[in-house]
């Protein structure tokens, strides 16, 4: 068998229900190629594998797990790379889909991936602790609404699917899981560049306690921040807000 690591955030999915409904979640939409990260026990795997019509590869960072992997399922030969997602290059020439239990230790760093990787990817399901797939998918004027819910939100449709309870993993993690469909936007607002975008959502909510005129004078000049919109807060601003305003951004400052 193999042993649980808790400093890679393990928490192995072991309820078939869940597991169906993420299959399900995901061959709603198409799927050619696929990547599931971190297979770990092999809970979705051993139906991923399986899928008539789809190239599929895994990527699993633990050793263990892909001996484990490798002897249960002689298929993934060749399929299973062994690497840290956060450090692999694309998988596939072409559009690809991404599934995945993902480690809590890094489901903000992978969502920001997805962004990376926006250009190829047709669809992501994945399942995160709730509160971060909660912030992906939050609203302006939501205490969620944030940096990773604008910068996900501008360039994807963020659909937050169900939840997941501590009960259907082993071993149960402290907090609830949720699951999440990301599909690229058809046309994302229309903003200055998405590195000023970035900077601008970034830079407004790093004092989000603070107005907008205070938070953002470094990139503006002051004539611009007399306008009314920045007696607001940045989470009372839209994704378009932030996009438009990007336009308004000095070309040269101390950001």
């Amino acid at each position: 068998m193999y042993t649980l690591k808790k400093s890679l955030g393990q928490h192995f999915l072991r309820d078939e229900n869940i597991v169906r409904k993420i299959l399900h979640s995901l061959q709603e939409r198409p799927v050619t190629h696929l990547l599931e990260v971190g297979p770990g026990g092999g809970a979705l795997t051993r139906y991923l594998v399986e899928l008539p019509g789809v190239e599929f590869k895994a990527v699993e960072l633990d050793q263990e797990k892909v001996d484990y992997l490798l002897q249960q399922f002689p298929s993934l030969q060749g399929r299973l790379l062994h690497q840290d997602f956060l450090k692999m290059v694309q998988p596939f020439s072409v559009p690809f889909t991404v599934v995945g239990n993902f480690p809590y230790n890094i489901s903000s760093q992978i969502l920001f991936t997805m962004l990376d990787w926006r250009a190829s990817l047709q669809t992501m399901v994945g399942m995160f602790q709730k509160e971060v797939a909660q912030r992906a998918a939050a609203g302006p004027g939501s205490k969620t609404y944030g940096v990773l819910s604008v910068l996900m939100q501008a360039f994807f449709t963020v659909e937050y699917l169900f939840d997941v309870s501590p009960g259907c993993f082993d071993p149960p993690p402290k907090v609830m899981s949720g699951v999440i469909r990301v599909t690229p936007r058809q046309t994302p607002p229309a903003m200055r560049s998405a590195a000023d975008f970035t900077v601008l959502v970034k830079t407004a909510f790093g004092q989000r306690r603070k107005t907008l005129r205070n938070a953002l004078k470094p990139l503006f000049d002051t004539a611009a921040l007399q306008d009314s919109l920045f007696d607001k807060r940045a989470e009372q601003l839209s994704v378009d807000d932030f996009a438009a305003l990007s336009f308004q951004m000095l070309a040269d400052r101390n950001s």
